[in-house]
């Protein structure tokens, strides 16, 4: 198991942390942002394979910010392979 802590960029939320176990994410928790929104994303890609959750959401944008929490996330996997 590891564990990864993100800073995201350009969006409302602060901190990223997230558990993965080989290519499978375990476990995902926003710090900040729209906490709803937030708490979906992590419930959606928990079990998801890394790949496959980075090519669904890299490219979201967040009303013209050029990025979105989902975006972040995906960023933050990124930065772990």
């Amino acid at each position: 198991m590891k564990t990864i802590s993100y800073t995201p960029k350009g969006v409302c939320s602060r901190k990223i942390d997230i558990e993965i176990d080989g290519d499978i994410i375990k476990k995902v928790k926003f710090t900040g942002g729209c906490n709803g929104n937030t708490q979906g994303i992590s419930k959606l890609v928990e079990g998801m394979k890394i790949s496959d959750v980075i090519s669904k959401l890299e490219n979201i944008d967040c009303n013209g910010k050029g990025t979105s929490c989902p975006a972040q996330l995906a960023a933050a996997l990124k930065s772990s392979i």
